[in-house]
């Protein structure tokens, strides 16, 4: 009779996987260390300055999403490359902070050519929401918890979140993580105000 092997219990992945860390100094002015994590195929490049975990602090934090149409190429159609610039300037300033980079967000999680088609839409007088519908896909795309995980993973429960964007406090505030919300409008050019106005009366961000 063969005997019966024993069930081993599975011991189940980590939430957010950690990679490669190095450092360097930024164009921003200051020292920040830098790691990639990556969750169920999202990448989350975190940049910290400073001691954010020490005890006692309440870092600065930014959820930041990839774009390359306004970071790279100078695009003006959104306040992606400011908003981007600010909370590196803030984090600077604070001593110490994070910047979460979500590399796969482009276009609200859509990609870079489903985005690009969706400018196509716009240019043809759609808004934002309407040119994403069109293509078949949601306004926005994007999920946020693996920045919950990230910070739950370097012992972080007290945040000062740089947002406008109330789906980013309530991912962080679900997964247990006090949040005060700092806002982060920032000037932007007079071709992005459409989309900005769009933003505050439509996906409900936050004045």
């Amino acid at each position: 009779m063969t005997p019966v092997r024993p069930t081993l219990p599975v011991t189940p992945p980590p939430s957010v996987v950690p990679g490669t860390e190095t450092h360097w100094h930024s164009s921003w002015g200051f020292e920040v260390e830098t790691s990639l994590y990556s969750e169920k195929g999202q990448r989350v490049v975190v940049l910290s300055h400073g001691a954010p975990a020490a005890p006692g602090v309440v870092p600065l934090v930014r959820i930041h999403s990839a774009c390359l149409t306004s970071e790279v190429f100078g695009s003006t159609r959104c306040d992606c490359r400011e908003q981007l610039d600010e909370a590196m300037r803030r984090i600077g300033a604070e001593g110490a902070g994070l910047l979460l980079y979500f590399l796969d967000h482009e276009g609200r999680g859509i990609g870079l050519e489903a985005k690009l088609q969706a400018y196509a839409l716009q240019d043809d007088g759609h808004d934002t929401t309407e040119a994403n519908h069109l293509l078949g896909h949601p306004a926005d795309a994007r999920g946020f918890s693996a920045a919950a995980h990230v910070l739950s993973e370097l012992g972080i429960r007290h945040v000062r979140l740089l947002t406008n964007n109330p789906a980013k406090i309530a991912v962080l505030e679900d997964a247990g993580i006090q949040v005060d919300r700092v806002p982060a409008w920032v000037k932007a050019y007079r071709h992005a105000q459409g989309y900005l106005h769009h933003k505050r009366t439509v996906m409900a961000h936050l004045k």
